[in-house]
């Protein structure tokens, strides 16, 4: 019995290992600048624009990358997401503060090349100094939930004429 109890672990394990050698079961993916597909952001007032460049945000536990292009002066107002948001500045200079209400003197500039880690339902704010593009990598589900509901451009009713 104990023989056929380490012929199965060999097994397993021989397994495992080829496995975590292959590539994901889309296979290799390279990405060129001029292949993205820019639209405008749903989540983000008018003026910003979104591409996904790999995965599914919206799929739980799904690996995912997507990059937002912000005009200098842009404003993110307060909000949060349900799992963590890793952020990579790739042009310009993007401002970021933690807390419910915007407040510019709380800003702290992040550079070209720079990173942040906000953790899973860690409520912030973000304003883009100068024209600006962020790569944003996670799992899913990426979800923007603004602490003001108000402020959140996909339920705003457009104003009467």
């Amino acid at each position: 019995m104990r023989r056929v109890l380490i012929a199965i672990a060999s097994t397993l394990s021989a397994g495992a290992a080829v496995l975590a050698q292959q590539p994901a079961a889309t296979g290799h993916l390279v990405v060129q600048a001029p292949e993205i597909k820019w639209v405008a952001a749903q989540t983000l007032e008018k003026g910003a624009s979104s591409a996904v460049i790999s995965g599914d945000p919206s799929k739980a536990g799904s690996p995912f990358v997507i990059r937002v292009k912000l005009p200098a002066g842009f404003k993110i107002n307060p909000h949060w997401h349900p799992t963590d948001e890793h952020a990579t500045v790739l042009s310009g200079t993007f401002a970021l503060g933690m807390g419910e209400k915007f407040d510019a003197s709380a800003l702290k500039d992040i550079p070209t090349g720079g990173y942040s880690l906000l953790p899973a339902e860690m409520r912030h704010f973000a304003m883009s100094r100068t024209e600006t593009t962020i790569q944003v990598h996670g799992n899913g589900p990426f979800a923007v939930n603004y602490v003001n509901p108000a402020d959140d451009p996909r339920t705003r009713t457009a104003p009467a004429k």
